[in-house]
């Protein structure tokens, strides 16, 4: 399918999954919906496509787990695990657009879509610029994170309490000057 038509279908179904009530059958329908979704796009993976949503929520878990707690506490059981079902389906389906599309299809994708909306003043080819510079940083600070771990573990670090303080220090010295230097980068580029 090409990426345009499969990008509206993706953010239908995402805003379809987000308007579920906060019900058992809601979250069981947000997640169903993920589930056939990752098996209608054929990923191959042996499982119908089960094992690449698996990795998804997987990478996200400790969102899912802080979403999950916070609502516990706020609303009760049933909207907890409900609203947390919808969250990670959300997740998830833009995920698998991910999988099925190439970046660069995807960028054009929303360049094309978003073109009548120069009447309005909305420039297609900076927003694109903005997608491009979102989903490539994401590796790159999830390279970082991998890269201070391995220092300090390679340091001796076990982790507790210093160990926070000894990873989340330098990862937000090296994604801030990450973000300055892509800054920079941009401006020598002539984006403003």
């Amino acid at each position: 399918m090409p990426t345009g038509p499969k990008l509206l279908i993706v953010a239908a179904a995402v805003l379809g999954v987000s308007l579920l009530p906060s019900t058992w059958a809601g979250g069981a329908a947000a997640l169903v919906t993920a589930a056939i979704s990752y098996a209608a796009a054929d990923l191959r993976d042996g499982a119908l496509g089960l094992r690449a949503l698996g990795r998804q929520l997987r990478a996200t878990r400790w969102i899912l787990l802080f979403t999950l707690v916070s609502q516990l506490v706020l609303l009760g059981g049933e909207p907890a695990v409900s609203n947390t079902a919808r969250i990670a389906a959300a997740i998830a389906l833009p995920g698998l657009l991910m999988l099925t599309a190439s970046t660069t299809a995807l960028l054009d994708a929303v360049e094309r879509g978003l073109r009548p909306a120069r009447r309005l003043g909305i420039d297609p080819e900076r927003v694109a610029l903005l997608l491009a510079v979102t989903v490539s940083t994401v590796p790159v600070l999830a390279r970082l994170a991998g890269d201070v771990r391995d220092a300090q573990r390679a340091r001796g670090g076990r982790g507790g309490r210093g160990g926070i303080r000894t990873s989340v220090v330098p990862f937000l010295v090296l994604a801030l000057k990450h973000a300055d230097d892509l800054g920079d980068a941009l401006t020598a580029r002539g984006v403003r």
